[in-house]
């Protein structure tokens, strides 16, 4: 039986006598030899006609491809193109690893009967049995094309070897890609033509994956960018950074309600269940506020510690302003979470919250010195909500709102009164809102808390 992916010496000198081989013949080329031809030999290969359309496609790649804003896009018009030239593509499939919180590796499939599905895929470890029994793994510890004819595969060899069969597939190629910074790609290509793909279109996949691999590090580099600014920095700061906002200094503003959040009693828990324990804490204290302050259409800027800052902006389109209630909202809701998560969780430490809420100017600034710069919210406003937060432990009340954000609220508030405010010449008066759920009452009350707890 012959091997599924055949392996031949590729050097340069024993594919010369191989390149004029008829196709379809006893002594076809199997695609790790074309793979590694040089470029004068796949113009042999492929012929004068299909080379000139090659050509095209290369200039394509490195010209309008990469100008293209939808990457889909890219995928359907690359495949397309290679349809008209005669190639029998039935599916082509990209998977790229990324940096991305949530997840490993982005794909874009391509089917001949079904247009494009994008799918994101969060890696079970590099130990997966189901990854070490698939062609990715093959192609890339060898670092070389993987072949499979699939009549002549034996089921076992991989693990999706089945499913091809049973969708008809007859040749399938995997092709390792690995980027500057190793980051790693893989386009797989594969047909249900009964001769499957021949000499020649194995030499146009080899011809067009350089210029192919070039727009996708391209791709893959500037998608990274774009995810580890959104992860360390929040959306519009990213936004800013890109546009070339970035000279100490800068600063741009938004009126938006002011969300401070923060753990009480974390030193505590820092102390009593060590740095990777409390980290797993504050990380469980997070889910449950994030969700609800996106959910809203609010911004997480910043992390500090145990404690995060977030901003709910006014509308763009002039409208009725509902930020304040968006973050009250989202306040509420992020509240509850905590509370069930506490129920939920009994042999955890129990985490207790307290959220400052402030309507006013949040400034985006660039500050720094030399090459390393921050780029922060900083304003008088910003200031105001971190001293009405430092009231949540005085006062023993888990959310507090200031006096701008009750205005604008337009709701009925509970005043607590007039309260010192470091920085700042007046008193700040401090308002609670209405208690909506009595099962907030863990959460919104300790009868240990004091004005000396520890946050």
């Amino acid at each position: 039986m012959a091997n599924e992916h055949r392996v031949l010496d590729a050097s340069p000198s024993n594919t010369a006598s191989l390149i004029l081989a008829p196709q379809g013949s006893a002594t076809a080329l199997d695609a790790r030899t074309i793979s590694k031809m040089s470029s004068r030999q796949l113009r042999d290969l492929m012929g004068s006609q299909a080379m000139m359309e090659v050509a095209s496609l290369r200039d394509w790649l490195l010209g309008d491809a990469r100008r293209a804003d939808d990457p889909t896009k890219n995928v359907t018009e690359l495949c397309n193109w290679l349809l008209a030239i005669g190639i029998p593509i039935d599916r082509v499939a990209i998977s790229i690893s990324t940096l991305h919180a949530e997840h490993d590796a982005i794909g874009r499939i391509w089917q001949k009967d079904g247009g494009v599905e994008e799918r994101v895929y969060v890696s079970p470890g590099p130990d997966d049995p189901v990854y070490l029994r698939s062609p990715f793994y093959a192609s890339l510890v060898s670092r070389e094309w993987v072949e499979m004819r699939l009549a002549e595969t034996p089921d076992d060899r991989f693990g999706i070897v089945p499913e091809l069969k049973a969708r008809g597939y007859t040749h399938y190629i995997c092709i390792p890609i690995t980027f500057i910074n190793d980051m790693t790609a893989w386009v797989t290509l594969a047909t249900r033509s009964p001769g499957g793909f021949s000499s020649r279109d194995l030499a146009v996949f080899a011809s067009i994956m350089p210029p192919f691999s070039a727009l996708l590090e391209l791709r893959v580099a500037w998608g990274t960018l774009r995810n580890v600014l959104r992860i360390y920095v929040g959306d519009e700061p990213r936004q800013a950074i890109l546009s070339g906002n970035v000279k100490r200094g800068q600063v741009s503003t938004i009126r938006s309600a002011i969300l401070f959040a923060d753990m009480r009693d974390s030193t505590q828990h820092t102390v009593e269940l060590g740095v990777v324990g409390a980290v797993e804490l504050f990380n469980s204290f997070f889910d449950c506020l994030v969700p609800a302050i996106e959910s809203r259409h609010g911004e997480v800027l910043k992390y500090m510690g145990d404690g995060l800052l977030a901003i709910f902006r006014e509308s763009k389109d002039g409208g009725k302003c509902d930020a304040p209630e968006r973050a009250l909202a989202a306040a509420r809701d992020g509240l509850a979470t905590l509370n069930a998560f506490n129920i939920q969780h009994p042999d955890k430490p129990q985490m207790r919250a307290g959220l400052a809420l402030h309507y006013g100017e949040a400034a985006y600034g660039n500050i720094g010195s030399g090459t390393r710069l921050d780029f922060t919210v900083i304003g008088r406003d910003v200031s105001l909500a971190s001293r009405v937060a430092d009231m949540n432990r005085t006062l023993d009340e888990p959310l507090l709102l200031s006096a701008a954000f009750a205005e604008e609220l337009g709701q009925k508030v509970t005043s607590l009164g007039s309260f010192p405010a470091k920085g700042f010449v007046d008193p700040v008066e401090i308002y609670r809102p209405e208690l909506t759920d009595a099962t907030l009452e863990n959460v919104y009350r300790s009868p240990k808390a004091t004005f000396f707890d520890i946050g």
